[in-house]
């Protein structure tokens, strides 16, 4: 049951008819993937799940880590990264990885992008990072104070930033019409 928020405010903000995609490659920790389940409800993008996973679907932190959000998110189960891109067809993907040599920032994000993170221990594997090393792109962090972000964590930021932009250019492509 959704609990009603007294301070709840519905801002103003041009959701992009293409939703995002947000790809988790083997994901190994449930409330993780809980946390960004809950932020792929609460911004209307589609959460793949690559298998192997390391807990069942039905996994209770899993669940809990959502609340009761399931009913709002579009979560697909893909066996493999090559099944995902077969069924989805993205135009473009965006890899994440604490070796990126570009800033998640300079990428110019848009509508329907696919943004895949690996999982918590191993981050993605090396042969999707060198089919896609043009796009694999980082999360600024001081490496030496942390190995590495939270795998919702990055997620949060890099979904923020790609919806910021396409906000971003949806208000500008209005203004310009009118």
């Amino acid at each position: 049951m959704k609990h009603e928020h007294s301070r709840r405010s519905d801002l103003p903000f041009h959701w992009p008819e293409s939703p995002l995609h947000v790809v988790l490659v083997n994901p190994e920790i449930p409330p993780n993937t809980g946390n960004v389940a809950r932020l792929c409800a609460a911004t209307g993008s589609i959460l793949h799940l690559i298998e192997p996973m390391g807990f069942r679907i039905t996994n209770a932190k899993l669940k809990r880590a959502g609340l009761d959000y399931w009913d709002s998110i579009d979560v697909r189960v893909h066996p493999d990264y090559e099944t995902f891109l077969s069924v989805v067809k993205p135009l473009r993907v965006f890899m994440f990885s604490t070796g990126g040599r570009k800033s998640y920032l300079d990428a110019d994000y848009k509508p329907g992008d696919a943004l895949v993170f690996g999982c918590e221990t191993k981050g993605l594997p090396d042969d999707l990072l060198e089919r896609f090393r043009a796009n694999v792109l980082g999360i600024p962090i001081q490496a030496e104070h942390v190995r590495s972000l939270n795998l919702s964590t990055a997620a949060g930021i890099v979904v923020y930033e790609a919806l910021r932009q396409i906000h971003s250019g949806i208000v500008k492509s209005k203004e310009q019409t009118l």
